[in-house]
């Protein structure tokens, strides 16, 4: 039994004046990737300086316009990418670099030597303010914290100046831990450090509120953010910024409650990168804002793109499972589900409607450079409508719908021996147990002999070529059309009495040369049994007599007939 003993809540945060509860989500945030430096000290083997200049380039594709390249005083190889950043001149003109430091004087040194001659700097310094870091780690008051995070504002502020830094130059204190402080302590700190910086409605500073280890539900992080932008003066003077985590599995939900609760700006990560449990998903969020009809102001039409640059360049993997990019979140095993699916694609393209309504398929696969094969996947618990899907989605057949339960039955039949089954494994059940089925009754030839009108109806005399079990038969046959023609001189040669229940054909493809399929379904009028048969041919005539005899195989000798002639 686990020892929940040993765990104690968190102490709950009051604050019944929330208002976001009521808002919607209406614009993007500002974005800013920290994949460079949070990220990348998080894989098990980070990136090296080109890997780290191709994941450089790849987030100003995408759009991002703060990008944290790293953090200059942790180690040489981050000094010289960010040197190689300017150096190369890599940097677009409309891209902030930002680099990160701890309130250290040294590591504020440093960080200002890599940046010197920087034309857009974003430079956060942040330190610890929960009381778990003061007490354990620390081993400070409150007083000794906000005293770490004053003294390193008026360093910064002090080397801004002094070194004359040229370019545009935006502050950002980051109140590490912050979901862990006391609120009005951590209120306190950013007034303090805010204060020294002096920010303006013109010259916005940016105070970076993060869940640094996710430790509350996803509301009571918002309930924080909002307090602390109702209560921090002059809210022109500050952009408000979060950096969730994802250590309970809620960092998307944090981070789109966070922005709901006044938060102009969000911290993150490629698909979720990071320490423990990592980042938000920064592609997370985006996307579900696309799903909404938002736009998110990133350029993400090339996911699959996006995750071969990410596997490639960090070493991780993207899960199976991982929204919007794994890749079976596009798929439906389950019958119910690809029967959905399949109506609804239907039903968009009959009404041309322009506004994506798919069940189970919050977008369009291929709006995110997603394929549309891979939607419906079967194994034994598909259901008619996904086998169904599949042989119209690849290979053009469209199955009568009366037709769908019992070509399923086949198909799952399959699937239980062997589990997932392909596409070309659907169609070949299909040609094995109704096309291209030997039985015992075995079409040759067919010859219209002659049509005549007799008593104003149409008559249609067919001379019909088979073999049965071995020995070949020649035999007549008068009615309406061939089919029915067809259909009278096998009953008689067989000695059974059927009746063709229902009956539909079409072009596998466009164009003269086109197959036509027909689908045949038959009724022992003795037995009451139903069966189908489909035929295949270059000629519509012959496709349905191919169907016929397919079906008179399936319904009358389904122990001889099968792809071996057994």
């Amino acid at each position: 039994m686990l020892n929940y003993r040993r765990y104690a809540p968190q102490e709950p945060f009051e604050y019944k004046d929330r208002t976001w509860i009521n808002r919607k989500l209406d614009r993007a945030p500002r974005w800013c990737s920290v994949d460079l430096r949070d990220g990348n000290q998080a894989l098990i083997k980070p990136m090296n300086v080109e890997e780290k200049l191709e994941f450089f380039k790849l987030l100003c594709d995408l759009g991002f316009k703060e990008i944290e390249v790293g953090f200059p005083a942790a180690s040489r190889v981050e000094f010289d990418f960010i040197r190689q950043l300017s150096d190369r001149k890599l940097i677009p003109d409309d891209v902030y670099i930002q680099v990160i430091t701890q309130a250290r004087r040294e590591q504020i040194i440093k960080t200002f030597e890599a940046v010197e001659d920087m034309p857009r700097v974003i430079f956060n310094v942040y330190n610890p303010i929960s009381r778990l870091q003061r007490d354990v780690v620390y081993h400070k008051d409150s007083g000794a914290v906000k005293y770490i995070a004053t003294s390193a504002a008026k360093l910064v502020k002090e080397l801004r100046w002094e070194r004359e830094f040229a370019g545009e130059f935006v502050y950002e204190y980051t109140a590490e831990s912050f979901t862990g402080a006391d609120m009005k302590f951590a209120l306190d700190v950013c007034e303090a450090v805010k204060e020294i910086w002096s920010p303006s409605e013109f010259n916005p500073m940016i105070i970076n509120l993060p869940a640094t280890m996710e430790d509350h539900m996803p509301h009571v992080y918002a309930d924080m953010i909002e307090w602390m932008g109702a209560n921090l003066s002059n809210r022109d003077s500050f952009c408000l910024s979060i950096h969730p985590h994802n250590d309970r599995g809620t960092g998307t939900a944090a981070a789109e409650l966070g922005l709901l609760a006044g938060a102009d700006r969000i911290e993150g990560t490629l698909f979720g990168n990071g320490e423990r449990s990592g980042n938000v998903d920064l592609l997370n969020v985006a996307y579900n804002m696309f799903s909404q009809g938002l736009d998110p102001g990133l350029a993400l039409e090339d996911e699959p793109h996006i995750q071969e640059v990410y596997e490639r360049c960090t070493g991780m993997k993207v899960d199976d499972r991982h929204p919007y990019a794994g890749k079976l979140v596009f798929t439906a095993f389950s019958g119910s589900h690809q029967d959905a699916i399949n109506k609804g694609m239907h039903m968009m393209k009959k009404t041309g409607s322009e506004t994506w309504q798919v069940p189970y398929l919050p977008i369009d696969p291929a709006d995110i450079g997603r394929s549309y094969e891979p939607i419906v996947r079967i194994n034994s618990q598909s259901g008619k409508g996904g086998v169904a899907f599949v042989l119209e989605s690849h290979y053009g057949y469209r199955m009568p719908k009366a037709m769908h339960r019992e070509f399923a039955a086949i198909i799952q039949a399959i699937s239980e021996h062997k589990g997932e089954i392909q596409p070309s494994e659907v169609l070949g059940a299909l040609e094995d147990n109704y096309i291209n089925a030997k039985g015992p009754v075995e079409f040759l030839g067919i010859d219209i002999a002659d049509t005549a009108f007799d008593h104003g109806e149409r008559n249609t005399l067919v001379k019909l070529r088979f073999r049965l079990r071995g020995e070949e038969l020649e035999v007549s046959g008068l009615a309406h059309g061939p089919l029915d023609a067809t259909q009278q001189a096998l009953e008689e040669a067989l000695h059974v009495h059927m009746r063709i229940m229902d009956y539909t054909e079409h072009a596998l493809s466009s164009g003269s040369s086109a197959d036509a399929v027909a689908y045949i379904q038959l009724l022992d009028q003795e037995t009451g049994r139903l069966t189908f048969g489909v035929g295949r041919s270059s000629n519509t005539m012959r496709a349905s007599i191919r169907g016929l005899f397919s079906a008179i195989n399936r319904l009358y000798f389904p122990e001889e007939t099968g792809k071996d002639g057994k």
